[in-house]
């Protein structure tokens, strides 16, 4: 009965490890349970060695891919007669079952080591399998000759690789060694990160617990998101990106806060330094920064215009239009004549002097087109009366209808609203409690120490992280 399905064409499923067996049926030992295949393919591609013998009990499946009877008795039930598990085995046309009453496409898992068993000459490395180790060869060591070193080229070098390379692919053969189940299981714990649930480590099946790139798996203590205090509330909160809760001050605290730095060193000179850079910074950076201030762009170069009032702010736009115009930027500084200017006005107006920026005293002289951005320091903390003189009037007037973006640097505390509608406002150290509309907020750096906001009862710990001008948001 074994003779009756020689010649067939079938499908063997060894499992995962050793997958799947296609080829032509050349013996069946019933004896020994082994079955052997002829010029086999190996998951779709074709086998180097021309004969594969199987044992029974490492076959998980075993398919007919041409189904011929004989005398009225079919080649499943021959396999049947032969193999003493016949539940492998199984019709490889859909809807139809063997003859010998077994379902189609049921299959048999076994616990049993598995084994190849192959036969055909071993003097070749053509005809060794996978899992076959070279076979030692007797000689002397440095003998032999030249015809010793040829056939040891011959095994390493010797297999016909190119067999396989010509075959096609048996793209249903390798479909069938996806297992979806697994896969769908393996994405069903998994949350929408891409991250493995946390149940237990390593997961319902042992595997590593897997982590986001941006996730940071060591404990660390609980984050303290207001760690800046201040004695009295100065009325406004704000929040940094990362959520860090920046109180504003109170004008009378802040300018305590400004005096006990002066007399540890940080004096009214560096501090106009200090503002200047960072607002310089802000200010490239709304112009366009690299994509604006480049070589390329020699022709196109930005215009700032800058309006200061005779005050200390006044200083502080100054020291920030003396940046600008080191960066090529064209700055026009707007400064009203007086008689009497202060010392920090008059240090500043020499150094800017030495610059390529222009200055001028009337509104006549500002450009009559808009500008790339506005500037504006004309308030001052203490002599808020200088809003009614004509000057400033004019001043916050071209302001409003040139219809460049303003940035305000220090603006002080009134109840009235700001004369000149900005876009950004910048403040120093620590918030004001201004009210600056519909204008974000930027905080800069100014290089005050911890242990000096400790002096006026200030609880302080920097906001800047890796930044000297941080954007604060209304919390």
């Amino acid at each position: 009965m074994a003779a009756d399905w020689l010649g067939s064409l079938v499908s063997i499923n060894c499992g995962p490890t050793l997958g799947m067996y296609q080829g032509e049926v050349s013996s069946v030992d019933q004896t020994s349970q082994t079955i052997s295949l002829r010029q086999p393919f190996h998951n779709g591609v074709r086998c180097p060695v021309p004969e594969v013998t199987f044992s029974a009990m490492d076959i998980r499946e075993l398919k007919f891919l041409d189904i011929q009877t004989q005398s009225g008795v079919s080649r499943a039930s021959a396999v049947q007669g032969v193999l003493s598990d016949p539940g492998v085995i199984s019709s490889g046309q859909s809807g139809q079952n063997s003859r010998g009453g077994y379902p189609a496409n049921n299959t048999h898992s076994t616990t049993a080591p598995i084994t190849i068993l192959r036969k055909g000459p071993l003097a070749s490395s053509s005809n060794r399998g996978p899992n076959q180790a070279t076979p030692k060869k007797n000689g002397v060591k440095n003998g032999g000759g030249g015809g010793q070193m040829r056939l040891r080229d011959d095994e390493c070098f010797g297999a016909d690789m190119d067999e396989g390379l010509d075959t096609d692919f048996d793209f249903e053969a390798n479909l069938a060694l996806f297992d979806k189940a697994a896969v769908f299981s393996q994405i069903d714990s998994t949350d929408c990160n891409g991250a493995r649930s946390r149940g237990t480590p390593g997961g319902e099946r042992g595997t590593p617990t897997r982590y986001r790139h941006d996730e940071n798996i060591l404990e660390v203590k609980p984050v303290v998101y207001r760690q800046i205090t201040v004695p009295q509330h100065g009325g406004k909160e704000y929040c940094t990106d990362s959520g860090l809760v920046v109180p504003s001050v109170s004008y009378e605290l802040h300018k305590c806060l400004l005096a006990s730095a002066e007399r540890h060193g940080l004096s009214l000179e560096r501090r106009l330094e200090m503002t200047g850079v960072c607002a310089s910074q802000m200010a490239l950076t709304l112009l366009g920064g690299p994509n604006r201030l480049t070589p390329k762009n020699n022709h196109q170069r930005p215009t700032v215009a800058l309006l200061c009032g005779p005050h200390v702010q006044g200083a502080q736009g100054i020291s920030c239009g003396r940046h600008l115009a080191n960066h090529e930027v064209e700055v026009i500084l707007f400064l009203p004549n007086f008689v009497k200017m202060q010392e920090s006005i008059t240090n500043e107006l020499a150094l800017y002097s030495k610059t390529s920026g222009k200055q001028v005293a009337s509104i006549k002289d500002l450009p009559v087109s808009p500008v790339d951005l506005v500037i504006n320091c004309l308030d001052s903390h203490e002599n808020g009366f200088l809003r009614d003189q004509a000057w400033y009037l004019a001043a916050a007037d071209w302001a409003n209808q040139n219809r460049a973006p303003v940035l305000s640097i220090d603006p002080p505390v009134s109840g009235q609203k700001q004369a000149v509608e900005a876009k950004w406002t910048l403040s120093l150290g620590l918030p004001l409690p201004i009210d600056v509309g519909e204008a974000r907020v930027y905080l800069c750096d100014i290089g005050v120490p911890k242990q000096v906001f400790q002096e006026v009862g200030i609880n302080y710990h920097s906001p800047f992280g890796c930044k000297f001008v941080i954007p604060l948001h209304a919390a």
